[in-house]
């Protein structure tokens, strides 16, 4: 691994972390809590039929092998995105 070039302010944290003033947050509670989340997200109980273009497909296929990924996960990925926010029609901004 190459070394990198830290700033002043990323070298006083690195200093800090180095020096053990960090103390975790995570209680077990919390924990508890995320992974729940998490299980949650993760989840896929459901199953829906589309239908969609063949070019449409084919493009899904091709982008889905490009990000290392079955396609019905990239579909399922992008649809997640979508409904949770952080992915947005560039359209509805305008």
């Amino acid at each position: 691994m190459g070394k990198f070039k830290l700033d002043k302010e990323e070298q006083e944290i690195l200093d800090a972390f180095e020096a053990g003033e960090f103390k975790s947050v995570m209680t077990p509670t919390r924990k508890k809590a995320l992974q729940a989340a998490a299980e949650e997200t993760l989840k896929k109980d459901k199953r829906i039929n589309i239908r969609i273009s063949g070019r449409d497909l084919v493009a899904l296929q091709r982008r889905a092998v490009k990000e290392g990924i079955p396609y019905q996960t990239l579909v399922s990925s992008i649809l997640h995105k979508y409904v949770s926010g952080s992915l947005q029609d560039k359209m509805a901004n305008k």
